[in-house]
């Protein structure tokens, strides 16, 4: 195997271990405490976290060898799974799901900080693809990682739905630490060629905000990429801080686990067939589509309650969810210099998923305070209630519709912008205009 492959697996092994938690957490606190906020909660703590660190991580990864802070992110990761296993096992509020306890909070802050430190490997994985991945073959390299996500999100959701079943968010956190200690030893025997030196000769080895915020207005349409990725994890927000609590209205835990398992094939699909076609000659053009079609699809699928609707509407949101990140990706690795990808990726991270904790945090107080009343006894009940449906999961669904004609119209606009035209113009113009812009950097 080369060595990207062995990352491949390795990614893999940390993917299934720490989204595992992510997922089993959620179901863990939504059917122990029926609570929609709480889950909201959930989504919006990753989400804020995620787009806080994201260029801190991302200067770690540019500062320090990629593939040691691969293995820096298990060892964390082991660490805060294996305190977090001891408090639960001592402390009987957070045992018992009381929401009014400090202490459940601050275990679900803590457990939600060790999925959160894995993004450390999110950041940089793409960046090894561009040194171990020549150019013309890159995006299809990223077709494989989204491959690799696929079959994490397929292994997961079955995985989280049978362990909370099982034993709960004790057996999940065992299940976690032996994972992250499997992840950290094959990382061991890992070698990449990688440069020593990392960063740039004339830079402090420091997040370097300013730097990195020059270099993304100095290319071309560069920062209107990002911000048009922001508009699909809009998206995502609503999809983190309901999905599961919409999901879990309809049918079992196991049920529930089992639907996303075999949804997330279509993650394998899509990646499979990114890495064996490509992405076409203008990424960005991909992008947005996926942003279009995804929103059409959040307007539509919950109009009844349906499991097969569901299903349909999950399926289409994890195909096209690849594309966007390889569309992202394969502009990025192309446009920006090597020594600069981890704080560019890990910029674009935090601006990215800046929109989602808004979005989560948003969502979830208004869908359990305002939306689950207006269609259970409400206004909305009465008026659209004899075919629409009647009950709070007709206000989670009634929020997905709202959500996704809102984004269609955004979409569209993009479409007609100038900077959709700049973004696709500074894609073709290559690496010879993101060179001249390092160097202003």
């Amino acid at each position: 195997m080369q060595p990207f492959h062995h990352l491949l697996v390795n990614n893999l092994v940390a993917n299934i271990t720490n989204f595992t938690v992510w997922f089993a957490l959620t179901f863990w606190i939504f059917l122990e405490s029926q609570s929609v906020f709480a889950t909201g909660m959930i989504a919006g703590i990753y989400l804020v976290f995620t787009s806080a660190l994201g260029i801190w991580f991302g200067s770690l990864v540019d500062h320090h060898r990629k593939r040691n802070m691969m293995l820096v992110s298990s060892l964390a990761s082991l660490a805060i799974y294996a305190f977090a296993l001891a408090a639960y096992a001592l402390d009987p509020d957070i045992r018992a799901v009381r929401q009014d306890s400090a202490t459940l909070w601050l275990f679900i802050l803590l457990t939600m900080f060790g999925v959160i430190v894995g993004n450390i490997r999110m950041i940089a994985l793409p960046t090894l693809v561009t040194l171990l991945v020549p150019e013309d073959r890159r995006d299809r390299a990223n077709g494989l990682v989204g491959v690799v996500s696929g079959i994490g999100f397929l292994t997961t959701s079955a995985i989280s739905g049978f362990l909370v079943a099982w034993g709960g968010i004790a057996a999940t956190l065992v299940f976690a630490v032996g994972l992250s200690l499997l992840a950290a030893l094959h990382l061991l025997f890992v070698h990449i060629d990688e440069p020593r030196d990392t960063g740039t000769h004339n830079t402090p080895r420091s997040v370097d905000l300013a730097g990195t915020f020059r270099l993304v207005l100095g290319i071309s349409g560069l920062f209107a990429l990002i911000l048009f990725t922001a508009l699909n994890n809009l998206l995502g927000g609503v999809f983190m801080a309901l999905m599961d609590a919409y999901g879990l209205s309809l049918m079992a835990v196991e049920q529930w686990g089992l639907l996303w398992a075999v949804m997330s094939c279509a993650f394998i699909v899509s990646g499979a067939l990114i890495s064996r076609t490509g992405l076409g000659a203008n990424p960005v053009r991909t992008l947005l589509l996926v942003c279009l079609v995804e929103w059409i699809v959040a307007a539509v699928f919950t109009v009844q309650s349906s499991i097969p609707l569901l299903a349909i509407g999950c399926f289409v949101w994890l195909f096209l969810g690849p594309y966007a990140e390889a569309a992202e990706q394969t502009v990025l690795q192309k446009v920006v210099p090597y020594e600069r990808q981890g704080r560019v990726f890990g910029f674009a991270q935090s601006v990215e998923q800046a929109a989602s904790p808004l979005t989560a945090f948003l969502i979830a107080p208004l869908t359990q305070f305002v939306f689950v009343p207006l269609m259970t006894d409400g206004a909305g009940a009465d008026a659209i209630g004899d075919w629409y449906g009647r009950g709070p999961e007709r206000g989670i669904a009634a929020v997905f519709t709202i959500t996704g004609l809102l984004g269609v119209v955004a979409t569209i606009a993009a479409f007609r912008s100038k900077s959709y035209r700049r973004i696709s113009a500074a894609y073709a113009a290559g690496a010879g205009e993101a060179r001249l812009a390092a160097a202003e950097a």
